[in-house]
């Protein structure tokens, strides 16, 4: 069935979730008669543009490989990171040769870069080098996905699909598939920005290939992140359980998009958390985490990439990385959707302003999307 609903039925009396409806926001918030009309015109950009792209308007080009579009609706983070890392390790386990490409937020590169371990994150941006850390694949940035596609290519023939780290929005560099992850936070008022945290409507989920629900009421695939130990910053040697804070103050720092969420996971562990939420992409100092209690200070990988510089093996600094636990559907769904995909499209080099060739821009009819069955 769609995913999408009306804007009233995302709360639900008796579960301690609001009834909010367009209505309602706009009594409440003095803000919103400012903001809507700027939202309004937003919604109409955003329209507009889609449909540039539908028909040939706007050119489009193609990557020659099957690209997968791992992307969400709202402003900030929703879980896409450790999806991508899921999704490219699933490929490769597979036999395919996956590399990720992305934005490179938050970095300067002004051209297309090649990511590893060692880049600095004010470069290439917190994610890449998270991923680069944790993937096998290639990892690729470029405000020009067009552009660092074609240098992925030269430098990597052997790659045969490409995975991209948000880019829905994206609509010049054509897709095979786009999986939409929403997590519990939904689409908050559902107005569009800057009245809201919509990037596209809602209805733009009728047209995506699959849904993830990650902790959210959507229908769809199912996902949760995991963590089960904490790795000390300037000693990845030394690894600790999560088990052994239970019942002990911990210092939480969270610059993510929904920072409550990583707090959350500790205090499901038993930890007495004391919550230090930034904003997503946050640059660090070593100011910023400098409690001088000595009490442990537990932290994402996404925000450790940008304290590394600051650790020693005596700070009480720790890393707690994530898994993504995805429906075995989605794996089964994913590998047997790109199969076909390789039987009946061949591979050929990037093309500029391609409408025909592999991918898809934004002229495909929608379909229902969700868990295929």
């Amino acid at each position: 069935m769609p995913c999408s609903r009306g804007l009233a039925q995302y709360g639900k009396p008796g579960t301690g979730t609001q009834i909010i409806t367009p209505r309602h926001w706009y009594q409440r918030t003095i803000a919103s008669r400012v903001l809507l009309p700027i939202a309004f015109l937003f919604g109409l950009v955003v329209r507009a543009r889609r449909l540039a792209y539908r028909m040939g308007l706007l050119p489009s080009a193609s990557a020659g490989i099957p690209v997968v579009i791992i992307g969400n609706l709202v402003v900030g983070g929703s879980g896409k990171t450790p999806l991508a890392l899921h999704v490219s390790e699933c490929l490769r386990s597979a036999g395919w040769s996956p590399a990720i490409l992305l934005r490179g937020y938050g970095g300067s590169a002004s051209r297309p870069l090649a990511v590893t371990h060692a880049s600095d994150p004010a470069v290439a941006g917190d994610e890449a080098v998270l991923l680069a850390g944790r993937s096998r694949s290639p990892v690729w940035v470029g405000a020009d996905r067009v552009q660092a596609v074609r240098a992925l290519r030269a430098a990597h023939p052997d790659v045969d699909v490409l995975v991209m780290d948000d880019g829905l929005q994206h609509y010049r560099l054509r897709r095979d598939l786009e999986i939409v992850v929403v997590d519990g936070r939904e689409f908050g008022n559902g107005w569009m920005f800057p009245a809201g945290p919509l990037r596209e409507p809602v209805s733009r989920l009728n047209s995506v290939d699959a849904v993830v629900s990650h902790g959210s009421r959507m229908d769809g695939y199912a996902m949760r992140l995991d963590c089960h130990e904490a790795v000390r910053l300037g000693n990845a040697l030394e690894r600790r359980s999560l088990a052994g804070f239970s019942g002990h103050p911990v210092h939480a720092v969270a610059g993510i998009g929904d920072p409550e969420r990583f707090f959350g996971q500790l205090r499901a562990g038993g930890m007495l958390v004391k919550p230090h939420p930034f904003p997503d992409h946050h640059p660090f100092s070593q100011q910023d985490i400098d409690f001088g209690d000595g009490v442990p200070l537990l932290m994402t990988e996404k925000d450790a990439v940008k304290l590394r510089a600051y650790a020693s093996p005596e700070r009480d600094w720790w890393v707690v990385p994530v898994t993504a636990d995805v429906d075995p559907a989605f794996d089964a769904w994913l590998l047997a959707t790109l199969r076909d995909m390789r039987d009946r499209l061949p591979l050929g080099a990037l093309t500029g302003s391609d409408v025909t060739s592999i991918g898809r821009a934004a002229s495909e009819p929608e379909q229902e999307h969700g868990r295929k069955r």
